[in-house]
């Protein structure tokens, strides 16, 4: 019988090498390793652990050839194959270095007879402890001293997230019995008693108001120990927007009966920024941005901030005051001001708004808006005399956000509801529902190959268009509505062929991208839609081929489209946009 000791631990380490490997190997080695059969893992362990032999003679390889087979035969038993037969031959050369060739018959692989696992104690009882161990290796698999390691640790990296930090092995045993070509995995686990979380302690010198703090600890004192709770913490307070610094001792070295304190240490950030950036899509041309927030301006963890935005068709600022709620980092109660001009087609627009917000994390994820905002708009439509509006507009908006990742995500979805709503006995010219719904999604295949999805639907109900302003209007075409047409031509027409926007908006899209190097894409889409006054209303197709580059912040889109309707101004035209794909 075999046990094994320190040698699994080397081999874990050195199956990871592989890559390292065949960086060096086409840099002419004097070892060639072949082996039989279809057995590639066993071939590049087995190099692995031969390494880079460079330098020696024929009769310094023949030397040599009873310690490359050692390093053989310890590399395949690590996979299980304890019985190989290994020939050598050194191959010499008139133009070329000698050549060490060993041949390996890796024979019947040592399989796993019998799998003891126990978890003794309270976590054997505990299910969130007994479903996260993994189920291979399993019985009549092939013994896999990695995989066995991994079972080894991931008994005990369970044990300490979840606070059986007085967990030990008092059995831990892998025997094999070569001539058999069999092997028995016995670990037996005593995990001690859970330790719990105790009171948070937030230490002094951050300037912050305790109540605030508070509302960012989520788990009751008490509570049995999960890493996850930490770890959470640690990233809300981080995220908050308030702290350059967060360090959270939760050490159960400090445990008393079990129980660990938890104490918090926090370095606020500098309390104001200023940012400014330049950009560029070719819906509005080059475009300057800029901001300034405050990320506190008191104990209580108000903020405020203004940003601006300039364009040659849309110049824009705005202002807000932001108040935390509970919990501070999902709810927010928002007091905000704008003022916009827009210059785009036919329509030319200044609103001013006035407005708060209120932000609603549910339990399901979902992100609940209540909103209630005043707009004051002037706009002129085509050669119309100018008009004025004011409206007192309610709202309410629901939206989800899924993605394995927030800056170039490989799979997620987002969905959106938005229904606003204005009445005339309400300090409004005009009786409005503005209903809003946007789905995206997006999937991956075999890493390369991503399908992008997305739809728009929107409408408004009024007993007077002719009183809706634009800002509530429809209008489609440009890099993020139907491409191959222009930024916001797709619209009902009067009939001096002015585009007045309309009652409904569909529009739908369908892409294909392949990533054929590293963070660059080549993408096929098909957009369909319009903006109209009947749904049953003609749509608009456009289709084109685009290039992506995920660029440090964010994917960069390059597109050429084609507009297939030439009746709604469809045409040849080239996109360029930047941002999330979700």
């Amino acid at each position: 019988m075999l046990s094994a000791g320190n040698y699994t631990k080397k081999s874990l380490k050195l199956l990871g090498m592989v890559a390292l490997f065949y960086a060096s190997s086409s840099h002419g080695t004097q070892v060639r390793v072949n082996v039989e059969g279809d057995h590639s893992d066993l071939r590049d362990n087995a190099r692995v652990f031969v390494g880079e032999v460079d330098g020696r003679t024929a009769d310094g390889l023949r030397r040599y050839a009873p310690t490359a087979i050692a390093q053989v035969e310890r590399s395949i038993r690590a996979l299980g194959y304890y019985n190989p037969v290994i020939s050598w031959e050194v191959v010499e050369s008139d133009d070329e270095l000698a050549e060490l060739i060993l041949t390996v018959e890796p024979g019947q692989p040592v399989t796993i007879r019998t799998r003891d696992v126990k978890i003794e104690g309270p976590g054997g009882e505990d299910p969130e402890f007994m479903s996260q161990i993994p189920a291979q290796p399993a019985e009549g698999d092939i013994l896999h001293h990695g995989r066995y390691n991994a079972l080894r640790q991931a008994i005990q990296n369970r044990a300490s997230r979840l606070g059986y930090f007085d967990g030990e092995f008092v059995t831990r045993r892998l025997e094999v019995d070569p001539a058999q070509n069999q092997s028995d995995i016995t670990l037996h686990y005593r995990t001690g008693e859970r330790y719990r979380l105790g009171s948070v302690t937030f230490l002094e010198g951050h300037g912050f108001d305790q109540d605030l703090l508070d509302r960012f600890v989520t788990f009751e004192s008490g509570i049995p120990f999960h890493a996850d709770e930490v770890a959470r913490l640690n990233s809300d307070l981080s995220n908050s927007g308030y702290f350059s610094g967060v360090d959270i001792d939760a050490s159960p070295n400090r445990a008393e009966d079990g129980v660990i304190p938890v104490d918090i240490g926090l370095t606020p950030r500098p309390p104001r920024s200023i940012g400014a950036g330049v950009g560029f899509s070719t819906d509005v041309g080059p475009r300057l941005r800029g901001n300034w927030r405050e990320h506190y301006t008191n104990p209580m963890g108000h903020r405020r901030g203004a940003e601006t935005e300039l364009s040659e068709l849309r110049q824009n600022i705005s202002g807000w005051y932001e108040l935390p709620l509970d919990p501070p980092m999902t709810d927010s109660l928002r007091l905000g001001a704008g003022y916009q001009r827009e210059n785009i087609e036919d329509v030319d627009s200044e609103r001013l708004t006035l407005g708060q917000q209120w932000r609603h994390q549910l339990d399901t994820g979902w992100m609940q808006v209540l909103s209630i905002r005043w707009e004051g708009e002037r706009f002129r439509i085509g050669e119309e005399e100018r008009s004025n509006s004011s409206l007192l507009l309610p709202g309410l908006s629901y939206s989800k956000l899924q993605a394995d990742s927030p800056l170039d995500p490989s799979r997620g979805y987002r969905l959106q509801f938005d229904v606003t709503g204005a009445h005339r006995a309400v300090i409004s010219d005009a009786d409005i529902l503005h209903v809003n719904v946007l789905a995206r999604g997006l999937y991956t295949l075999a890493d390369n190959h991503r399908f992008l999805t997305r739809f728009n639907f929107g409408g408004v109900a009024t007993n007077s268009f002719s009183d809706v302003p634009p800002s509530l209007r429809f209008f489609a075409g440009g890099d993020q509505s139907v491409r191959g047409y222009g930024y916001e031509t797709l619209s009902p027409r009067d009939a001096n062929d002015v585009s007045i926007g309309g009652r409904y908006q569909l529009v739908g899209g369908l892409e294909y991208q392949y990533e054929f190097v590293r963070n660059w894409r080549i993408a096929g889409f098909v957009d369909h839609g319009n903006a109209v006054d009947d749904v049953f209303d003609p749509l608009a197709t456009g289709v084109g081929m685009g290039i992506r580059w995920v660029s440090p912040v964010g994917p960069l889109r390059l597109d050429i489209a084609k507009g297939l309707d030439e009746e709604f101004g469809g045409g040849w035209r080239i996109h360029f946009s930047m941002g999330p794909e979700l």
